[in-house]
């Protein structure tokens, strides 16, 4: 399944963010512990505007994994609410704009506006398109028992499970030790 270049974009951000929570990092730690690593992620990704690189900032990115990590697997009648609420808070003016390496594309905040308010506004962009395609239910919670990675399932039959190969290799030796006998 594909989707605009943008929305590819901007759901991996997004599913980046997800996955710096505890429950669903590699690393089993708050993957965004200060601002340091905060700027890490959004350079990783090639977020413009306004970036203050602060606790502050922080903290409202915070809210925002926590609110994307609930409205992740929500029924999709109930997600549009949730997603139509981000773009209320934010104040979402869609626009077309054209910078570094991407062709035209939508923003729907003013580069000087927060840095959550831009997350918002530009997540819920990209998953009203999920939304528009009815592909709601490729948006998953990794099917490993011990994590809780988010992952937006791209594939042709729509079968991946798994938010890394970690995850799945993890599961699939667990499985392979359990036909054999051992623990």
């Amino acid at each position: 399944m594909h989707f605009t270049p943008d929305t590819e974009v901007a759901v991996a951000f997004l599913v980046d963010l997800a996955n710096t929570d505890p429950g669903a990092s590699r690393s089993g730690e708050d993957e965004l512990p200060d601002p340091a690593s905060l700027t890490a992620l959004v350079d990783r990704h090639g977020y413009t505007g306004r970036f203050d690189r602060d606790a502050a900032e922080l903290a409202s990115v915070i809210v925002v994994r926590d609110e994307l990590r609930a409205l992740w697997p929500l029924p999709r009648d109930v997600q549009v609410g949730e997603i139509n609420r981000w773009l209320r808070e934010a104040d979402a003016t869609p626009f077309l704009v054209r910078h570094d390496r991407f062709d035209w594309h939508l923003h729907a905040t003013e580069p000087d506006a927060p840095l959550a308010d831009r997350m918002r506004a530009e997540g819920a962009l990209a998953l009203a398109e999920i939304v528009r395609a009815d592909a709601t239910s490729r948006m998953r919670v990794c099917a490993a028992d011990d994590c809780t990675g988010l992952l937006l399932d791209q594939s042709r039959n729509g079968s991946k499970r798994f938010c890394s190969v970690r995850c799945g290799n993890r599961v699939n030796q667990q499985g392979f030790r359990e036909r054999m006998g051992g623990d």
